[in-house]
């Protein structure tokens, strides 16, 4: 199979689909590897790089999507490239299509057969190739917030440690999954007073154990969360439902109760945010405020620690790479954690929760593939 990876075009999106170790594992297993030109800048892997794992540089975009077999990104398609996909190739990424009409429409359009790293499954239960860019989301939501929490960002101007003989920064997380456990853990360790809010009972033991007592675990009512949120100097959103739109859990009524430069960090802004204020914002401008609260809203976090990020990332996602290349449609066929990852094939919606998000009729895989 002919396998592309495009230099990726959102904004401060410095992360590439593959990194010059994983061509040459898809190179090993007998693949043509296509990789536009300065794909890897941003991660330090120049086109000698590329060349010596195997790759062919070419000078564009459209070489990428006009000759690849199977296309592997990290970001959602923008609206140019998009509109370069066609019927009977493969798209490997993170979609988030479920708070994305314009994108699922160019998606439907196009015929592509798209596979989102975000709704792949394992036998857990758990979401593999979400968990990398989760784990440095929450980490880094904690970074992010305690920049955005001093005064000259617009935030209340205090240390989240604190310093002997003047208290901690409050941390409120919503969510106890793989973004909430790593943003409590890096508060936790800079000293912050941190809750943690789910409605898994299970969980919440889980991170009691884990944690020893240095973290408050609350079950998540709407009185306890008016009370965290309320009480909160930052609060995390960590909330995923796989694959559809996040619940807006702190409404706009609910930020008058909050304290005056409080911040709050979506991290669930890629399937729409959690909190009724939020809407996406990019590393060049990162945060806005509403009613006093200052806002966080990067749809693309791990982006700015592409090093980290993109290794991590090409970890996760080679094994289920490396299938399709091999076996093409098959692949998706054979296995059930792949086939949690199709979300449109052809013109149809392959995810019942993306279909049910954007009123689309909802098609079984299985239905679709017609793989012999």
């Amino acid at each position: 199979m002919r396998v592309g990876c495009p230099k990726e075009i959102k904004n401060h999106e410095y992360r590439v689909g593959l990194t010059p170790g994983a061509v040459r594992e898809y190179v090993a297993h007998g693949h043509e590897v296509l990789v536009e030109t300065k794909a890897g800048a941003g991660i330090g892997a120049d086109d000698d790089a590329y060349r010596a794992a195997g790759a062919k540089i070419v000078p564009t975009a459209a070489d990428i999507f006009g000759r690849s077999d199977m296309v592997v990104k990290v970001k959602e398609p923008q609206p140019a490239e998009w509109a370069q996909l066609r019927d009977g190739q493969i798209l490997y990424t993170y979609l988030h299509l479920a708070p994305d009409p314009e994108q699922t429409k160019g998606l439907l359009a196009s015929g592509v057969t798209a596979i989102a790293y975000e709704t792949v499954t394992d036998e857990r239960g758990g979401l593999p190739l979400l968990a990398p860019m989760s784990e440095v989301a929450g980490r880094l939501s904690i970074q992010a917030g305690a920049t955005a929490l001093q005064k000259a960002n617009g935030g209340r101007g205090i240390l989240l440690g604190g310093v002997p003989g003047v208290p901690p920064a409050k941390v409120a997380v919503i969510g106890g999954g793989v973004v909430g456990l790593h943003a409590a853990r890096m508060a936790a360790g800079l000293g912050a007073d941190v809750s943690i809010l789910d409605r898994s009972i299970p969980r919440l033991r889980q991170l009691d154990d884990l944690f020893g007592g240095r973290v408050h675990t609350r079950y998540s009512t709407i009185d306890a969360l008016e009370e965290e949120v309320f009480s909160a100097d930052l609060v995390i959103g960590a909330v995923l439902i796989p694959g559809a739109a996040a619940p807006k859990l702190v409404t706009r009524e609910m930020l008058s109760g909050m304290k005056k430069g409080a911040v709050i960090v979506d991290v669930a802004i890629d399937q729409g945010g959690c909190f009724e204020t939020s809407h996406a914002t990019t590393h060049s401008d990162p945060t806005f405020e509403v009613d006093g609260v200052v806002h966080y809203c990067v749809a693309n976090m791990p982006g700015a620690v592409p090093v980290t990020s993109a290794h991590a990332l090409n970890n996760a996602t080679l094994h289920y790479g490396l299938q399709l290349a091999d076996k093409g449609l098959k692949a998706i066929a054979e296995d059930r954690h792949l086939r949690a990852g199709l979300n449109v094939h052809k013109g149809r919606v392959t995810n019942h929760a993306v279909a049910e998000a954007l009123g689309y009729e909802s098609y079984a895989p299985e239905a679709v593939l017609n793989v012999a």
